[in-house]
């Protein structure tokens, strides 16, 4: 049943990596928000597979339950025509860039390979990667970290929420009557039908 294993292994992260391939290669937003849906998935396999639930838990629920979910509303919020402009601009950047960083990649799985034939093999503990046996490491040789973590995300709110309140005082900004369903308000309001007539009479009279 070794071969079940493996099988299982190298149909996720085929899937993974052609996943990540359709995410970055795709101009259609949308076509790229399901390829990275696709790709969380992928991984959360490769999780399971390593008898890692709660890391293949929390990848489905944070990422994909989550993060896509933000960027699928983003993009409904532009539309689905927020296709990004075919130019040359800053081709020969991009491609030195991408090169590096492909060729970086190759040299740390290289590297990792070269690793991994010394590593000895040992035998996990029956918990290992559940829920339980994660919580017990994070609230006993982890907890410091963990604490400090939760004080780093705390210092982050209240911090937005000293920007936000500091920029309460600043003129709010005039939108553009351009825009379809949008208009310009006004300096004066406009007189009522009602009041200038009767206005109109008072003053004939």
């Amino acid at each position: 049943m070794v071969w079940v294993g493996q099988v299982y292994f190298y149909v996720c992260a085929a899937i993974a990596v052609l996943a990540a391939l359709a995410t970055v290669a795709s101009r259609n937003p949308i076509r790229g928000a399901m390829g990275l849906l696709l790709m969380i998935v992928a991984v959360a396999g490769l999780f399971l597979g390593l008898d890692a639930q709660f890391l293949a838990a929390v990848q489905l629920i944070v990422y994909a339950g989550a993060v896509v979910v933000l960027f699928l509303f983003v993009i409904m919020m532009l539309g689905p025509s927020a296709v990004p402009p075919r130019d040359r601009r800053g081709v020969v950047g991009r491609t030195i860039g991408g090169l590096l960083f492909a060729s970086t990649v190759l040299a740390g799985l290289v590297l990792l390979a070269g690793r991994l034939r010394f590593v000895p093999s040992r035998d996990l503990d029956t918990g290992f990667g559940s829920v339980s046996a994660f919580g017990h490491a994070l609230f006993s040789d982890a907890l410091v970290p963990f604490e400090l973590s939760s004080a780093l995300l705390l210092v982050a709110i209240l911090g937005a929420l000293a920007v936000a309140r500091g920029r309460q005082g600043e003129a709010a900004p005039v939108l553009p009557s351009g825009q379809p369903g949008l208009a310009a308000p006004s300096a004066t309001p406009a007189p009522l039908s009602g009041a200038s007539t009767t206005g109109q009479g008072g003053s004939r009279a």
